[in-house]
């Protein structure tokens, strides 16, 4: 039987296209999704938080080349153009509908590819500092380690990976144990259960080490009771 989804394949990863294609793919979903409100709404009114953040870690990260790694919903790749050069500042995402958007909004200028983040079409070492905003939990474990992969291949010696993400497994925090909202959690986010056990530096350690690179976190930020976190870390080549 036909699934409804597939007219959005074109490319794309079939577990995106699946899961997602009414959130991120479908027009008029982008639509109602990209509104300040609604966004606020989905990450319990810390979307502010979250983007201020990771735009304050930026202000310490090395800016010389710049990749945003997926296009998010909301202002933060607009705050980016600001606080980055143009011509320093690359965007990447599988979906031409929201290359479309991130480009309306911030500007022509901005240099937006469409690329698939466990494959990556730029050189190893070509990037300074890359930027993930709530991708990861979104991705099946295979794609999470793929895309990590590729973090490590193309981040320069002493460069920066600013990760704004969901906290691990959160037991003690009352959205996780409300068991009704748990439940509508896990069903839009099919890929979150498995995110919350992954330990992300330790993966993260062997992905590097794969490339002769080490990993170690310059800084931590836990937001609304570690629910969520912002977290920096510095890559760098292997020594002796």
């Amino acid at each position: 039987m036909f699934k409804f989804y597939r007219h959005f394949l074109d490319g794309k990863p079939h577990y995106l296209v699946k899961h997602y294609w009414w959130a991120y793919l479908w027009p008029k979903a982008v639509w109602f999704f990209d509104h300040q409100v609604i966004i606020n709404a989905i990450l319990f009114g810390q979307y502010n938080r979250l983007m201020d953040a990771t735009l304050q870690r930026l202000k310490q990260a090395p800016l010389a080349r710049v990749l945003q790694l997926t296009c998010v919903y909301g202002s933060l790749t607009p705050h980016l153009t600001r606080a980055v050069q143009p011509s320093s500042l690359h965007i990447t995402d599988v979906a031409e509908v929201q290359l479309e958007l991130a480009m309306a909004k911030a500007g022509e200028s901005l240099s937006a590819t469409r690329m698939n983040a466990e494959s990556l079409g730029y050189k190893s070492d070509s990037f300074s500092t890359v930027v993930l905003f709530f991708l990861l939990h979104e991705m099946p474990e295979q794609a999470r380690r793929n895309t990590l992969a590729e973090c490590m291949r193309v981040i320069a010696d002493g460069g920066v990976l600013l990760l704004t993400e969901y906290g691990p497994l959160p037991e003690k925090h009352w959205l996780y144990r409300f068991a009704p909202i748990r439940w509508l959690t896990t069903r839009l986010e099919p890929f979150l259960e498995g995110f919350w056990h992954e330990d992300v530096e330790a993966l993260l350690k062997v992905l590097a080490a794969e490339y002769e690179k080490e990993v170690s976190i310059t800084s931590h930020k836990a937001i609304f009771s570690a629910f969520y976190r912002v977290t920096e870390f510095t890559i760098t080549k292997k020594r002796g």
